[in-house]
């Protein structure tokens, strides 16, 4: 895709983070710390970000909306929903980084994206305007069953219009079972081009297995299975000519916080991969990105912090 300007639309939620000593209001959901990521690296590599969920009206949803905005994403994709707010989410960290979360979010706005009207969504991979389509299991999983399927439906409309799917499995079983995730999985995974899969929540979802021997069983075409601190597993051509490599994650000293750790790494690798890098360079990328977010408090680090990669 190198020298065109590639349009993505990400689909999922993002929530009011509450987090640090004393608590700070921030805001953060997977798919969204992908896209704000991507947006960031995408400004020299001609890439467009879009972001589609359902917020209410409220002004907080407003605080979010203007900050997605300053970030150069296009927010034409947001729903506004009259009697909804947004989920909310407060992070624990511990001494280490680790973090545990505590979520409300059981009638945020997001879940509800695909209820009572025609979507902008819809209309737009209707009408192929978005080259990448990216979803991840947090994106299904708030979803009810019925809008699960639309979803899926959209994956394959996307495909056979020729754009590219990129699916995050994250899993949370807050949300749903490992029986009901690899059900819809299954769904998803025939249409994707690229997974990306936090080798920890596979297991969760599958227990032990090749999950690149079952992506590749299911459709799949590359897989980028992330592994923490350890080197991520990247294989491609899985439908043609497979190739595998594992590419080192960068060193860190001094772990703050590992929110987005493997968000921020998506968008790093996609930033390379969308533009044309080949997949160790995109790796690598991922990582760089990984070691700085790591480092700072939060989903979303200030914009001057990752200033060298930009």
């Amino acid at each position: 895709m190198k020298g065109t300007c590639v349009k993505i639309a990400f689909f999922g939620e993002c929530m009011v983070e509450l987090s640090g000593q004393p608590l700070r209001r921030t805001f953060g959901g997977d798919t969204l710390n992908t896209a704000l990521y991507l947006a960031r690296l995408g400004r020299r590599r001609r890439l467009d970000i879009s972001y589609a969920t359902a917020l209410g009206k409220d002004n907080i949803s407003q605080d979010m909306l203007s900050a997605w905005q300053e970030e150069y994403i296009d927010t034409r994709l947001v729903r506004r929903l009259d009697d909804k707010l947004p989920g909310l989410y407060l992070v624990e960290t511990e001494p280490n980084g680790e973090r545990h979360f505590h979520y409300w979010r059981n009638d945020s706005a997001a879940k509800f994206y695909f209820a009572a009207a025609v979507t902008p969504l819809e209309r737009a991979i209707e009408n192929n305007e978005f080259d990448v389509l990216y979803i991840s299991g947090i994106s299904l999983a708030i979803l009810a069953e019925d809008a699960k399927a639309i979803l899926v439906t959209l994956l394959e409309t996307h495909k056979a219009k020729g754009g590219k799917v990129v699916f995050d499995n994250n899993f949370r079983p807050q949300l749903w079972t490992a029986k009901q995730a690899q059900y819809w999985y299954q769904q998803v995974l025939p249409f994707v081009d690229i997974a990306l899969i936090t080798e920890d929540d596979d297991h969760k979802v599958w227990g032990e297995g090749d999950v690149t021997e079952r992506c590749r069983e299911l459709g799949c075409g590359e897989v980028v299975i992330k592994r923490g601190s350890l080197p991520c597993l990247v294989a491609t051509g899985l439908q043609t000519r497979p190739e595998t490599y594992q590419v080192a994650a960068n060193p860190v000293q001094t772990v703050i916080d590992t929110c987005a750790a493997g968000d921020s790494f998506a968008a790093g690798y996609l930033a390379g991969r969308l533009s044309g890098e080949s997949a160790t360079v995109s790796a690598e990328l991922g990582h760089q990105l990984a070691a700085i977010v790591i480092q700072h408090p939060g989903a979303i680090i200030p914009p001057e912090a990752m200033t060298e990669m930009m």
